[in-house]
């Protein structure tokens, strides 16, 4: 857990808008994703990958993560990219359609070359092999920071539709989620379309939660209250996680290794859930006091 931190959220920017590249640092969002590759036409590619260097290199984003994701490091722009943004240093290079072990080294590799050695990666699982392969993947480098559910690919490629209890890819799901927390790892919840049904996006939230996913991708900011609302751990769960740690450890002190609170058995495994909510629940404080920070700040800069 040395390396985790929040990612409720994620939202998909296309770099070829400046604008959306620009209202990226005045949202409410974990991580932010310049997307070079799946948003992006073919024409407008060498313009997003400028707008994307632009972007970095005026900074700006606060606390949020901020993630680079590249075209193929085989394709006709994946090299260009990665020189391109490398030396920039964001947060993470997201590679796209990574499908084994073999291409999370190749990735590697194409990265290293392009002077980003210091870098770590994330990868997205977006197809039948891919969620085959999961555990391989995984496991295949220590620079990989998180696992990102690429569920339209996904979907489409098993030809299974989409419906809201998302049974079709419930085990591609449940697989990967093994696969991550098999080797320490963060994973994400893939986009869902549909921007003007936000009940059934909402459930889809709170569903990857009690799978045990991290966050959400996201591709629109109207989505982001919900998945951050779905991942943070609320007032009561932060309260439970507090009085399951002094009962236990009172629980300890008498020699005892199991306890009741509010008629639940507790033993090592609950305190441990309860540590990481509280860890959880105090990253994500701190990330808001950062912003408001960071806010108060501009505001005096911009009086002066």
């Amino acid at each position: 857990m040395s390396h985790y931190r929040p990612r409720r959220s994620m939202l998909y920017i296309p770099a070829c808008v400046p604008r959306f590249l620009a209202k990226g640092r005045e949202l409410r969002v974990d991580t932010l994703i310049f997307d070079l590759e799946e948003s992006v036409l073919v024409a407008r590619k060498t313009e997003a990958r400028r707008n994307a260097a632009e972007a970095l290199q005026e900074g700006g984003y606060g606390q949020r993560e901020v993630v680079v994701r590249v075209n193929r490091h085989d394709s006709a722009w994946g090299l260009d990219d990665l020189t391109a943004i490398a030396p920039l240093k964001p947060d993470a290079i997201l590679f796209p359609r990574i499908e084994s072990r073999a291409d999370v080294l190749a990735a590697l590799a194409a990265l290293d070359a392009a002077g980003g050695e210091h870098l770590p990666i994330m990868v997205m699982l977006e197809t039948p092999l891919a969620v085959l392969r999961a555990e391989e993947i995984a496991g295949a480098s220590e620079r990989i920071r998180c696992l990102v559910m690429g569920t339209s690919d996904l979907t489409n490629e098993l030809h299974a539709r989409i419906t809201p209890d998302r049974l079709p890819i419930l085990y591609s799901l449940s697989h990967c989620l093994l696969a991550a927390r098999a080797h320490g790892l963060p994973i994400v919840d893939g986009v869902y379309l549909d921007m003007k049904d936000m009940p059934t996006f909402e459930y889809a939230c709170r569903m990857a939660r009690d799978l045990g996913f991290d966050g959400k991708t996201v591709i629109h900011p109207l989505q982001i209250q919900y998945a951050n609302d779905a991942f943070t751990p609320h007032a009561p769960s932060v309260e439970r996680a507090r009085k399951i740690i002094d009962a236990f450890a009172e629980a300890n002190a008498e020699g005892r290794g199991v306890t009741v609170v509010d008629g639940r058995l507790v033993e090592n495994l609950h305190v441990e859930a309860a540590r990481r909510t509280l860890m959880i629940h105090a990253m994500i404080e701190k990330m808001a006091m950062d912003d408001i920070t960071n806010m108060v700040d501009s505001v005096q800069v911009g009086v002066q």
